[in-house]
C-alpha cells in the first residue's frame, strides 16, 4: 500500500499541471512557462509556510502565484501579441531566477530549507491528493459538456469563427490560461509540501516540459491525463523505491527516466496527433 501511495503522490505534480496545462492548449495557448508556474510555486507555497507554519495556506499561496505568473504570460501573448514559445521560455527562467535570488537572499548558500511543515495527511492521504482526482472529471465535464468549455476549444480551433459567433476570444483564452496557472502553482506547491517538505534551487527539475508532454500524449484529453500521470509518477517515484530495497544504481538514472521515456512518448504517438488547430497562433480582432 505504501508503494501505491507513493506512485499517487509523486503523480499529484505533474498530472495537476497536465490537467491546466490541457485548458491552456485547448484554448490555442502553449504555455511553455509551465515548468517557470510550477516553480513559482512551489518556493511561494514554502516561503509562505515557513512564514506562517500554515501548509494548507503554502498550497493557496502557491496556487495563487501561478495565477499571477500566467496572467503575466497572458498579458504578453493574448494582449500585446508576442511570441508563446519565447514567452514562456523567458517566463520560466524569470522565476529560476527570481526563486534562486530570493532564496538564497533568506536562507544563505545551504541549498536546502528543512524545517517545513509538510501537507497534513491521513496513512498518507491528503486532501490535495484527493482533490487532483476529482478534478480528471471536473476539467473534462468543464471542457466538453459545458457552454464555456464549447467556446475555450472554438478559440483552439477557429478564434475567428469563435469571435464572429460571439464569443470573447480573449477573455476566454485568459480564463482559460488562469485556471492553468492555479493548478500548475498548486501543482508546484505540493512538490514542496505534499512530497519534498522542503525547497532546493530548481527543484521541478524540468516536471513542468514533462507535464506538456503528457498533454500530447493524453491528446488534449483530461481523462487520459490521469494515466500519463501515473505513468510519470511511477517512473519518478523508482528511486526512491530502489533505495529503500538498497539497490546501488546510479540516481542520474532514474533522474533522467521520466524524461527519457516522455520523449519516447511522444516521438511513438505525436505523429499523426490532431493538436488544436489555432494552438499557439497569436488572435488579433478585427477592427
Amino acid at each position: 500500500m505504501s508503494e501505491l501511495l507513493l506512485l499517487l503522490q509523486f503523480s499529484v505534480p505533474v498530472g495537476l499541471a497536465a490537467l491546466g496545462e490541457t485548458l491552456t492548449q485547448r484554448a490555442g495557448l502553449i504555455n511553455i512557462g509551465l515548468e517557470g508556474t510550477m516553480l513559482i510555486g512551489a518556493y511561494a507555497g514554502m516561503f509562505a509556510t515557513h512564514l506562517t507554519g500554515n501548509p494548507w495556506l503554502g498550497v493557496a499561496v502557491g496556487g495563487l502565484a501561478g495565477l499571477l505568473l500566467s496572467l503575466v504570460f497572458g498579458l504578453f501573448t493574448i494582449t500585446l501579441l508576442v511570441d508563446q514559445v519565447v514567452t514562456g521560455a523567458a517566463i520560466s527562467l524569470l522565476a529560476l531566477g527570481v526563486t534562486g535570488a530570493h532564496f538564497r537572499s533568506q536562507f544563505g548558500e545551504s541549498g536546502v530549507l528543512l524545517s517545513v511543515p509538510k501537507i497534513p495527511n491521513w496513512q498518507g492521504v491528503d486532501w490535495v491528493l484527493l482533490s487532483t482526482l476529482l478534478a480528471v472529471p471536473v476539467v473534462y465535464v468543464l471542457l466538453f459538456k459545458t457552454p464555456w468549455g464549447l467556446g475555450v476549444r472554438a478559440c483552439g480551433e477557429e478564434p475567428a469563427a469563435a469571435d464572429a459567433l460571439g464569443w470573447d476570444v480573449a477573455r476566454l483564452r485568459f480564463q482559460a490560461l488562469a485556471l492553468g496557472g492555479v493548478l500548475g502553482g498548486i501543482a508546484g506547491a505540493y512538490l514542496s509540501l505534499g512530497i519534498v517538505g522542503s525547497f532546493s534551487e530548481n527543484m521541478t527539475g524540468g516536471r513542468g516540459f514533462v507535464a506538456i508532454a503528457m498533454v500530447t500524449f493524453a491528446r488534449w484529453n483530461p481523462l487520459f491525463v490521469i494515466g500519463a500521470a501515473l505513468l510519470m509518477g511511477y517512473l519518478d517515484s523508482l528511486q526512491y523505491a530502489f533505495q529503500a530495497k538498497g539497490w546501488n544504481l546510479p540516481y542520474q538514472l532514474f533522474i533522467a527516466m521520466p524524461y527519457g521515456v516522455a520523449l519516447l512518448v511522444l516521438i511513438a504517438v505525436g505523429k499523426g496527433t490532431a493538436a488544436p488547430a489555432a494552438l499557439g497562433v497569436p488572435f488579433r480582432r478585427p477592427k
